[in-house]
């Protein structure tokens, strides 16, 4: 037997020897309070990357990040990423991405974990019942902006290496992380980072690990795929100024008009993409994915009262499950321009911007979708023979992610949440987008797992977002026991 071979069969005897789950579960168990209050300092932090005044805010917490991984005695970089140029032409600095490395054995496979600490805007008029930057704990649900998207979910794998140091337990695999604040505004500069770091600081890096989703029931979950996300402005521009309604209406052809016209040929009542070209492009659904989705945890009463509707788009489970996941679809978000604030305004607006997406799945291309977009609508809007004038934009063009579940890390996965949660998880998609995974899969070759720990009803980007206390510590309890399942994989199976 040669040299190489026995030490990996002698080093995954000892890894599986080794582990004490019990120690460290009564340890994360004893802790609990302590991770709580962390995140609660976390939480009271107002993060939010979409407004450039709160950008102190998220220099604030990026550094705080870095500070709790030093404590730990992690490699700790602080990586410049440059600069965003804003509307009016101004150059804003955007926050620098956190690395940090723990643990750097050539023996061990080295996992790279992927976490975004910046939030989603949140005001209590807004229609929380807490204060959205005051972590509130209601019946075991802990309450907050950024709580389960993404500040828990962080943490609780920073919780998961401090375990086994306090324990002075061995890390059974090195961990490096990488956690970043732009992630809700598109991941600024991070793109250029990876690729600048794919022969230094992703090197080593075997496997990538993203816990920014959530479950889809209250089984945990494995996550193999996210769809794409292409958002365009559609601008529809006439008079020089805003006119009186009154005195002008009737006499000129409203951009507003024009801009409802276009849109209502997006899409159908009943779902359909009215663009040439979009569902012909879409992979087909195989047998076996029907299957899975056949065997997935998902009860379509609950979702509509999660959401408070009492009709959905499709009535069975796979159908909606696909349509949710694996199929294209179109959002209207909203009219910049329009008038939009309590009371009245009889005003015709000047120039309206509507803002739509397209969400992408395999094999749709954004570059494309982007010209069958662009092309549709000023066909469309010729047709109407207006003197307004129309521009068309495409300002993210986000691809789908989409992963192996017959690889190890899903084989690994599925071990830690039957330790942890003694069931099997449900191997689902997103209907979400998380772009950094699919450049993280170009850029680094690496493999990918999305290992969740959120909840089904976590109110993501919603009001009232909560993280469960069982969730945080029981996630936190998953990462630890699939690092110890990561290190059995066999080198050669990489």
């Amino acid at each position: 037997m040669d040299l190489p071979l026995l030490s990996s069969i002698l080093l995954f005897i000892s890894t599986a020897q080794a582990f004490q789950y019990s120690e460290l579960a009564q340890y994360i168990d004893s802790h609990q309070e302590e991770y709580v209050e962390t995140l609660r300092d976390w939480v009271a932090i107002e993060s939010d990357s979409s407004n450039v005044l709160k950008r102190p805010d998220l220099h604030r917490m990026m550094d705080m990040t870095a500070d709790k991984l030093r404590t730990m005695g992690g490699n700790v970089e602080l990586v410049d990423i440059g600069e965003q140029e804003l509307p009016d032409g101004q150059m804003l600095a955007l926050p620098k991405v956190v690395t940090a490395r723990f643990g750097n054995d050539a023996n061990k496979h080295t996992v790279c974990v992927y976490g975004h600490v910046d939030v989603q805007p949140a005001k209590l008029e807004d229609g929380w019942k807490t204060d959205p930057y005051n972590l509130t704990d209601i019946n075991g649900n802990l309450y907050g902006r950024g709580a389960s998207d993404n500040k828990a979910p962080v943490l609780a794998w920073i919780h998961a290496v401090e375990a086994y140091q306090a324990l002075n337990m061995e890390l059974p695999v090195n961990v490096k992380f990488v956690i970043e604040g732009m992630e809700e505004t598109g991941s600024n500069g991070l793109d250029a980072m990876i690729l600048a770091q794919r022969d230094t600081f992703f090197s080593d890096v075997d496997y990538i690990i993203i816990s920014d989703c959530g479950w889809l029931s209250r089984r945990p979950a494995l996550t193999y795929g996210t769809r794409g996300n292409c958002y365009f402005f559609a601008e529809v521009e006439g008079p020089k100024q805003d006119l009186h309604s009154g005195v002008y209406g009737g006499t000129v052809i409203e951009p507003m008009t024009d801009l409802i016209g276009i849109l209502d040929m997006l899409i159908s009542s009943n779902g359909k993409i009215l663009i040439p070209g979009i569902r012909e492009a879409v992979a087909p659904l195989s047998d076996e994915e029907w299957r899975m989705y056949q065997d997935i945890e998902f009860d379509l009463e609950n979702y509509k009262n999660k959401i408070g509707v009492n009709q959905l788009m499709y009535s069975n489970k796979v159908d909606l499950l696909a349509h949710m996941w694996r199929y294209p679809t179109v959002s209207i978000h909203g009219i910049e321009g329009a008038f939009s604030d309590p009371g009245t305004k009889t005003v015709i607006p000047a120039k309206v911007i509507a803002k739509f997406s397209i969400r992408q799945v395999p094999n749709m291309d954004p570059a494309m979708v982007k010209k069958q977009v662009t092309d549709y609508l000023h066909s469309v809007f010729a047709k109407r023979k207006s003197p307004n004038k129309l521009k068309v934009t495409m300002v993210i063009g986000a691809k789908p992610w989409l992963a192996d579940t017959q690889h190890p890390l899903y084989e690994a996965g599925k071990a830690a949440v039957k330790r942890v949660f003694d069931m099997d998880p449900d191997l689902i998609r997103e209907g979400g987008t998380i772009p950094i995974a699919r450049t993280f899969q170009d850029v680094t070759g690496k493999s990918i797992i999305m290992m969740p720990i959120g909840g089904f009803d976590d109110g993501l980007h919603s009001q009232n977002e909560k993280m469960s206390r069982y969730n945080y510590i029981e996630g936190t309890k998953l990462f630890i026991a699939y690092l110890n399942e990561v290190a059995q994989i066999n080198k050669t199976s990489i």
